[in-house]
């Protein structure tokens, strides 16, 4: 498997983020508070990493909810996937709703996201007037049905 590299800041006292198994396609963040940060049920907040990242050209990281949290306590990311661009230099924070019937908090270090590095292409649009058909068609959201 190829790698890319990947210049980052950290300025918490966090690890760097890392691969949990081999296997694994994200890497978690974490929050860099210098609180914690309660949500109540409904209620969003942006949690800062205290990374920076310089990716490279061709590049996107995408910010994603961890299941875990979710399922355990809630807690979701909004603007999902969030998109950070190969020329974004701000610190990386994280939308995070409690969508739980119970107030949820967050501590420094508490992972709250997962982020996946991939390789975007560039779309050069070719104006015409006609497009191949296929089986599906203009069929579109539940064209399938059910079952």
């Amino acid at each position: 498997m190829s790698t890319v590299k990947v210049s980052i800041i950290n300025r918490s006292a966090n690890p760097l983020p890392e691969y949990a198994t081999e296997g694994s396609a994200g890497m978690d963040l974490r929050a860099n508070l210098e609180a914690p940060v309660t949500l109540q049920p409904m209620e969003r907040s942006l949690i800062p990493t205290g990374l920076f990242i310089e990716l490279p050209p061709g590049y996107e990281a995408q910010v994603r909810p961890r299941s875990g949290l979710a399922i355990k306590q809630g807690l979701t990311c909004l603007n999902s996937p969030g998109t950070i661009d190969a020329d974004y230099r701000g610190e990386i924070k994280v939308i995070l709703i409690n969508l739980s019937g119970e107030a949820q908090t967050i501590q420094t270090g508490d992972r709250v996201a997962q982020m996946v590095i991939q390789r975007v292409e560039r779309v050069g649009w070719e104006a015409v007037e006609n497009i191949s058909s296929t089986e599906r068609g203009v069929g579109g959201f539940g064209h399938t049905g059910k079952i």
